[in-house]
């Protein structure tokens, strides 16, 4: 028997088709985020917020103003794991300390900013 041309054509174009639309999805939807790197300098933010606190309590006047700033230094420490614990899923990246970074990369982010946003938010 003589095989329909048309028929292999058809077929060819289809799992062309197919390869093709699975190539692309794998490059969007794994190949690419596994490229990019968020570092995240958490020693500047903590000792921002170290300073904010010590600022804090040597104004204070009153025990309440100190009282404040504990309850203030109690809420970053609850806050900071758990921001630290969404920025990859934000970033939808793999998430590393600055300092272990030799060297930025055009595929490395910062998310210093995000981090310092999220332990600030009320």
């Amino acid at each position: 028997m003589k095989p329909n041309t048309s028929l292999l054509l058809r077929q060819g174009l289809l799992t062309l088709f197919v390869v093709s639309v699975a190539l692309i999805a794998y490059d969007r939807l794994v190949l690419r985020p596994a490229l990019v790197i968020g570092v995240v300098d958490v020693a500047d933010v903590y000792r921002a917020k170290e300073a904010e606190f010590t600022q804090i309590l040597t104004k204070a006047s009153s025990e309440e103003d100190r009282q404040k700033a504990l309850f203030m230094a109690r809420s970053f420490a609850q806050r900071l794991p758990l921001a630290l614990e969404e920025l990859p899923h934000e970033c939808n990246c793999l998430v590393v300390l600055k300092a272990a970074v030799a060297g930025p990369t055009p595929n490395t982010v910062d998310l210093t900013a995000a981090l310092r946003r999220k332990v600030s938010a009320p």
